[in-house]
């Protein structure tokens, strides 16, 4: 088989602040030929997430930083062309972590394959991909169930709207918060959240106690910021804190001091526990069962922002930041 030449986005700078497309490069590279037990995969739909932005900057940090001048990685699902392993064939779909590229060469190992019965392929990257297991792994994580109240903020993006699905399943009243009216509408209408409203139209901690004046039993934060000083002050005695995220803070060139009532945590003995989903890998043939048949019998609404285009990707990355998604943002590379 000849050559292929295959497009790559790198890093060619660490971003201060918001990043901008100055930090990007689109390169091309041709592969080399496959050896034996390596395969040829062509991606098809490739995952931008928030957690990418902290992988941008350099130090130590809970994920390898990414490397000036090298291709960006981050999951992906795409179809295997040739193969030279006995593990896989021609045709199958497989997710991996080399995003950021139009084809690649890896070993099985390196590797998940999922089945094509699923459509469109690109939900492996939301509702059954890492969002959505970081979503179904944060509610196990402080044992959520029926009865909670359940406020989550940045509901309406991949890790939220998922999160607040599945709480309804469990039988929970759920809260989430999104910042536009489109996004409440998505939140209340498609998703079934008991309430939503938009934070850019008032305090936080105003809309909570107006939402839920007996307060809240466990806050999903995907946030940080305003929306947990607001939760802290909403939450019940022994209530409980699924720490996911801070998009408020990712682009921040000097952090922010802490929410002022952090002794809540004592006054109120909450519990505060941070989620890592790489933890709960061990666990992916449990979450793919459960969450698959929520999505197959459509008791679980997957939804999707897609953008068409690697060149398209780093635009697509910076909208996370500026609220540009609905649900899970995607690109399409075929």
């Amino acid at each position: 088989m000849p050559k292929i030449e295959s497009r790559e986005i790198r890093l060619v700078s660490r971003p201060n602040g918001l990043p901008t497309a100055a930090n990007f490069a689109l390169a091309r590279v041709e592969l080399e030929p496959l050896q034996d037990q390596q395969v040829l995969v062509r991606n098809l739909f490739m995952s931008v997430d928030p957690y990418m932005r902290g992988r941008m900057n350099a130090g130590k940090s809970y994920v390898t930083p990414f490397e000036i001048g090298k291709a960006l990685e981050g999951g992906a699902v795409g179809e295997v062309i040739e193969s030279r392993a006995k593990e896989l064939k021609p045709g199958d779909a497989v997710t991996s972590n080399f995003g950021w590229r139009e084809y690649f060469i890896a070993t099985p190992n390196e590797l998940h394959p999922v089945s094509r019965e699923v459509q469109p392929l690109s939900v492996y990257l939301g509702a059954l991909g890492m969002t959505g297991m970081t979503a179904w792994a944060g509610l196990n994580l402080v044992e959520v169930k029926a009865g909670d109240v359940i406020f989550i903020s940045g509901a309406a993006g991949a890790v939220g709207n998922v999160a607040g699905q599945l709480a309804k399943l469990r039988g929970c009243k759920v809260i989430g918060s999104a910042g536009s009216m489109k996004k409440v509408m998505f939140l209340r209408e498609e998703c079934g959240f008991d309430i939503a409203f938009d934070y850019k139209t008032g305090p936080v901690l105003e809309q909570l106690n107006l939402e839920a004046p007996d307060g809240i039993d466990v806050y999903f934060d995907n946030v940080g910021g305003e929306a947990l000083e607001a939760a802290l002050s909403a939450l019940r005695v022994h209530g409980r804190i699924i720490a996911c995220g801070g998009i408020s803070g990712y682009n921040e060139e000097k952090a922010r001091p802490g929410p002022s009532n952090l002794f809540n945590i004592t006054t109120k003995r909450l519990t505060m526990k941070g989620l890592i989903v790489r933890d709960w890998m061990d666990h992916q043939n449990e979450f793919e069962k459960e969450v698959g048949g929520y999505l197959q019998s459509g008791k679980l609404k997957s939804k999707e922002t897609v953008v068409k285009g690697l060149d398209q990707a780093e635009g697509a990355f910076i909208g996370l930041f500026k609220g540009e998604n609905i649900g899970k943002m995607v690109v399409r590379l075929a």
